[in-house]
């Protein structure tokens, strides 16, 4: 059985812990896009972790964690993310790399940062990663496959390609130092031996998997929202975000996917440039309340530190990010969050134009959307840690229904709490 944990929203919705609990009942845990620009918090018995590049089965001696082919592979910070969760304790993992995975390289990291430093107050407020420039040459087949290191005339003919077409644009455009392609060749061949152990062929180890009938979970990065084609573009991501695209990313049979579970807060977040349409952000004292109480520490971001954007629990964005997901069933996070307030705003509309809708609109109308509230009461207590749902306070209950009535899908786990058993299973 195949399983997709997703992202309703902007990315941070706390699909780690999720994706974390459910690994105790797999066999294969699976990243398919996207790389460590972006990261899953997760708690356990070893300690607090900020996984971006492992996948999150990574805590689990049983499962076959897969770096698929539709990832953006920085090798070293596999190894420092490796090398950090075994110093602290945690048995190294069973992992595999896929062949056909791309390799994330030093020159991708470097556009990212010249194309912001030129885009300058136009920025897209990347993390400087390398994901677009990566995913750019991917889909220009100026690429290099983790097969191509162990090629190395087929390294030799088609590295120099790549860094001719990257030194015209570093020199004409950017203005900024050359790259030596003999420096590049020999760091690939160290990175090379790094990465071997690791190497397979994960195309026919998740087919049959697929045959032998073991659980298999699809994790994805970000959300709905930040998908390239259904998300808020250009304030996207350059991979798809949708589990759809775990089809690909992770070569999984499309008639093997069984189940969706997409990921929502219980109120919302965002990290990203602040022209991004962010139709439910609260500003001010109560934004700042907000994102201090948020999370497990704070809403910033688990890769950057970046304060996230933070807002109202957004039932417009929220439904139509599970419709392009395809959900069956939901998991909110983080209602332990809201404890504190009198009255708790959802976003139940947008007006445009003089107009309401509860459908969400292309990006071109998004910038002149404006939040229709309704107000629920709030139960002024603290839940963290109730794993019954029944023993949640009756207006925690009621704002879990209203929430599920509005998005249009099952509800079935609500977390209350950052670890990992704090959780409800709603049924």
């Amino acid at each position: 059985m195949v399983k997709a944990i997703v992202g309703a929203n902007w990315g941070d919705e706390g699909k780690g812990k999720i994706t974390d609990m459910l690994a105790e009942e797999s066999d294969v845990v699976i990243r398919f896009q996207g790389g460590a620009n972006a990261g899953h918090t997760i708690i356990n018995e070893y300690g607090r972790f900020a996984l971006h590049i492992l996948p999150s089965g990574a805590f689990y001696p049983h499962i076959t964690n897969i770096i698929g082919n539709g990832v953006a592979l920085d090798i070293q910070k596999l190894a420092d993310e490796l090398n950090s969760i075994t110093g602290q304790g945690v048995p190294a993992p069973n992992l595999i790399v896929s062949e056909r995975a791309q390799l994330l390289m030093p020159y991708h990291i470097l556009q990212d940062a010249y194309e912001e430093e030129r885009l300058g107050g136009r920025a897209f407020g990347s993390t400087k990663s390398g994901i677009a420039p990566f995913y750019s040459d991917k889909y220009a087949k100026t690429g290099i496959q983790v097969a191509d290191l162990f090629d190395e005339a087929r390294l030799r003919e088609r590295l120099p390609r790549a860094v001719e077409m990257k030194n015209i644009l570093f020199q004409h455009m950017y203005h900024k130092p050359l790259l030596n392609v003999d420096e590049l060749y020999d760091s690939l061949l160290t990175l090379r031996e790094v990465i071997r152990p690791y190497v397979g062929d994960t195309v026919s180890f998740i087919h049959n998997a697929v045959k032998e009938n073991k659980t298999i979970l699809l994790e994805g990065q970000l959300g709905a929202m930040k998908d390239p084609d259904l998300g808020i573009c250009p304030m996207t991501t350059s991979s798809h975000t949708l589990a759809g695209f775990g089809c690909v990313g992770a070569a999984v049979p499309p008639t093997a996917v069984e189940d969706v579970i997409c990921v929502t807060k219980a109120y919302s977040s965002c990290v990203g440039a602040k022209t991004e349409p962010f139709i439910s952000e609260v500003t001010g004292e109560a934004g700042d309340e907000l994102r201090m109480r948020g999370g497990d520490k704070g809403e910033f971001g688990a890769t950057t530190g970046r304060p996230r954007r933070v807002g109202w629990f957004d039932a417009v964005a929220t439904r139509y990010g599970c419709t392009v997901q395809g959900a069956t069933q939901v998991a909110l996070t983080c209602l332990d969050v809201l404890g504190y307030l009198d009255e708790i705003p959802v976003c139940v509309g947008y007006e445009i134009d003089g107009e309401v809708t509860d459908t969400f609109p292309a990006p071109a109308k998004l910038g002149r959307a404006k939040p229709v509230f309704e107000l629920l009461p709030g139960w002024k207590s603290d839940i963290r840690g109730i794993t019954d749902y029944a023993k949640l306070p009756a207006n925690a209950r009621s704002y879990v229904d209203f929430l599920e009535a509005r998005i249009g899908c099952p509800i079935t786990l609500v977390s209350t709490g950052p670890e990992r058993h704090e959780i409800i299973h709603r049924g």
